[in-house]
């Protein structure tokens, strides 16, 4: 057995308050981590700074490592853990800015940097599209990432499977009323790839948007393993075996048996 003990937690940013939201994520990291060891911590999408911070996002941003990393690096380091969580990141070029994810090992390094590639909506007039899937080997198991509208892309994460990803993890905004969406999504995507899927959604209200939360795991059978039902602050703490992933494939033949040749159409542009 390979099992692995993940924490999807949601939180509510307070809007364009990097310091506070960090100190928020610190203290609930060690809540986590003292009250059971898990080898995974995932943060939803911008936890940083919220979502609707507009041209904000140009001072907000950070380079990758950067004050987040680092602040989060020295929890991650003391207890052992694997942290995930969203941030705008920039490139060396300050008006490149992208809606990104970092994943910080237990040594206390970003051993992976992930960045949005199907923006929606106004985040296209702040964020420029990634243009990559990244594949990690996290010593438990083979992660990839994946942010918000990334999700309603089933090439997105079986571009990640094929390339040997066992468990998905999500970082979220997802906005009400779109909660069935969002349960369809996250069952579509682990059941189409036989993989464990893993998805924090923030909650709370902004200018435009209220967003509802409903964190959960989803097994490699579009079993429910883990949510957080209701709109409010927490976290919820599962552990899943990643061997279940080979056992769901074989018996689904679903990587097996793709064809292809006949998929080209998926690729063209319009």
């Amino acid at each position: 057995m390979r099992e692995v003990t993940i924490a999807v937690v949601q939180t509510q940013p307070e809007l364009a308050e990097v310091e506070r939201n960090l100190i928020h994520m610190s203290d609930l990291i060690q809540k986590i981590c003292l009250e059971e060891p898990v080898d995974l911590i995932i943060f939803p999408e911008l936890a940083t700074t919220g979502y609707e911070c507009g041209m904000r996002f140009a001072e907000l941003a950070e380079r990758v490592p950067g004050h987040s990393v680092n602040l989060l690096a020295r929890r991650a380091s003391e207890f052992g853990v694997h942290i995930l969580f969203g941030l705008p990141t920039k490139e060396k070029v300050e008006s490149i800015l992208y809606n990104g994810a970092v994943l910080i090992g237990p040594e206390g390094e970003a051993v992976l940097e992930y960045r949005k590639v199907h923006l929606k909506g106004e985040e296209k007039l702040a964020f420029r599209p990634g243009f990559r899937y990244i594949v990690f080997d996290a010593g438990f198991g083979t992660i990839g990432v994946l942010i918000g509208w990334d999700l309603a892309f089933p090439e997105a994460a079986r571009s990640l499977v094929l390339d040997g990803v066992e468990l998905l993890c999500v970082c979220a905004n997802w906005e009400e009323p779109r909660q069935d969406e969002w349960y369809t999504f996250l069952k579509a995507r682990a059941m189409e790839n036989a993989a464990f899927v893993a998805a924090a959604n923030r909650i709370g209200e902004e200018y435009s948007y209220r967003f509802f939360g409903h964190s959960a795991v989803i097994s490699p059978y579009g079993e429910v393993l883990s949510t957080i039902d209701e709109p409010i602050e927490g976290y919820s703490i599962v552990r899943v075996d990643l061997d279940l992933v080979r056992k769901a494939r074989e018996e689904s033949q679903l990587l097996q048996s793709r064809q292809p040749m006949t998929y080209r159409a998926v690729v063209r542009k319009y």
